[in-house]
């Protein structure tokens, strides 16, 4: 956790409005950073404010912005302790006045624990977290982030706090407050800065009060290019080749928080080039891509996948994506797409490529249509990226090698170690590790004629890399560990 960061000087409301930030300098000096539009009056105000001798420095509209965020945006969590925060409030009379997004900065109500949630949610965006768990127990409230895929508690809090702390969450959410014997979910917007983010919420009792799950989403955080997914050159290519035909299926399957989405996000930019319709039934809506026109699914008024693909259907697309294929009705659908023209881009959950054949099998499609509409099956995993200042290098044993498939000596591997620049915990970021299974007609033969997953491994990997391999090269080149490849891909390859 960061140390403690002194409040600025001035509020984030008048920095933001009149274009005026006051930055203290480590030899005790304050600069007055501000637009070129800011007025006289402004300046004037910020000086007084400020209170001794200042400098002054002009920004454009974007390094402002910039600056503003990154001053603002400091949260200490380790200072919310019981005395600070006072007693639990009723929040319900906040429900009527939340604004649809409001700015996480903008804290002119400086309400104990409006104070510490708007912290605990600056403090997980910094921390570059996926998401937030609230966990009441007996005799502690635990806040804790999922960063890098690991859980780890970044506030211990006493359990009195909990009601009122959930209760913040749902009004923001706009759920009922009143109900606490139901799951609930919901969703909100806010604003750190420039930066727009989206967080869906989920509560669910349990023995000590309602537990609240948050996930992060920004915006513009996942719009990432093919090139930029990781992907082996040959893995690349191959599934830009898929990517290029006009019909077909392609499947991307992995577990819950693989990095799929981010896939096909991926591969639907590479398709947008303003030439086709693209269209997308997703559950939920992750991210906005401009240009694609994106359908949220509501199984609460029968807006399934199956329904919602049968509607996008009639809307004249060139490319379909849907969400996930979880049932035989979807799996039907979009089938029948791909032999009507469609190129289609959905995700299964299997643990490898060629097991996807057999679950889409299980859903009841016919194996001469698969054989004829599947075009690509992709299997990902994600692992945590080796910290680049603490990485220790180790001469790796033939046992190590030999978990991993790797053959010859004289390799050099690594292992986290630790250290301020990644809190201790020896890695930084993710990276994804992939195998592809493109269709060629031998592969195409093997499925109509119903063949074991076995058998079309043995063809499908005798040139391609499997999971497993391709997370070995990522070992061998320095950039996660043999550990971490081994806990994603054991069950599958082992």
């Amino acid at each position: 956790m960061s140390a403690p960061a002194s409040r600025p000087a001035l509020s984030y409301t008048f920095a933001r409005q009149h274009g005026v930030i006051a930055v203290p300098g480590v030899d005790g000096s304050v600069t007055l950073a501000h637009k070129a539009s800011a007025s006289r009056d402004a300046l004037i105000e910020a000086r007084r404010a400020v209170g001794h001798t200042v400098l002054r420095e002009t920004l454009t509209p974007e390094a402002f912005e910039q600056r503003l965020s990154s001053i603002y945006a400091q949260a200490d969590l380790a200072g919310a302790s019981e005395d600070a925060l006072g007693a639990p409030q009723d929040l319900s009379a906040l429900a009527d006045g939340l604004p649809r997004t409001s700015d996480l900065l903008d804290s002119s109500d400086d309400a104990p624990i409006i104070r510490l949630i708007n912290g605990v949610l600056q403090e997980a965006i910094r921390s570059r977290a996926s998401d937030i768990h609230i966990e009441p127990y007996e005799e502690r409230l635990s806040v804790r982030f999922r960063i890098d895929g690991t859980l780890s508690e970044a506030l211990s809090l006493p359990a009195r706090l909990a009601p009122a702390l959930t209760s913040r969450v749902k009004v923001m959410s706009r759920l009922d407050i009143a109900q606490k014997r139901i799951p609930q979910d919901g969703r909100f917007s806010l604003n750190l800065g420039e930066r727009a983010i989206d967080l869906r919420v989920s509560t669910l009792p349990s023995r000590h009060g309602e537990r609240v799950v948050m996930r992060i989403l920004e915006k513009d955080n996942q719009r990432m290019a093919l090139e930029e997914l990781g992907m082996a050159e040959a893995v690349q290519e191959a599934f830009a080749s898929a990517l290029a035909r006009p019909n077909g299926i392609i499947l991307v399957t992995g577990p819950t928080g693989s990095g799929k989405t981010t896939s096909l996000y991926a591969a639907l930019s590479r398709l947008n080039d303003g030439s086709r319709n693209i269209l997308t039934v997703e559950d939920p809506v992750e991210y906005a891509l401009d240009g694609i026109g994106q359908t949220q699914v509501n199984n609460a008024v029968g807006m399934s996948f199956a329904a919602g693909l049968r509607a996008i259907l009639r809307q004249d697309p060139d490319v379909v994506m849907v969400g996930e294929i979880r049932d035989p009705e979807t799996a039907e659908i979009a089938v029948q797409a791909s032999l009507t023209g469609h190129l289609v881009l959905s995700t299964v959950h299997t643990n490898s490529a060629i097991a996807s054949v057999a679950r889409l099998r299980d859903m009841g499609v016919e194996p001469f249509l698969l054989s004829s509409t599947l075009t690509a099956l992709v299997a990902q995993r994600l692992v945590r990226r080796l910290c680049d200042g603490c990485k220790d290098p180790y001469t790796p044993t033939a046992a190590e090698r030999a978990e991993l498939g790797i053959k010859g000596r004289g390799l050099t591997f690594y292992k986290p170690v630790g250290c301020p620049k990644c809190s201790g915990v020896g890695f930084s970021g993710r990276l994804g590790i992939y195998e592809i299974v493109p269709m060629d007609e031998t592969m195409r033969g093997m499925i109509h004629a119903g063949a074991t997953e076995s058998e079309m491994a043995t063809h499908a990997f005798a040139s391609r890399q499997t999971l497993l391999a391709d997370g070995a090269d990522k070992v061998a080149a320095g950039l996660t560990s043999s550990d971490e490849v081994l806990r994603v891909c054991r069950s599958d390859e082992i």
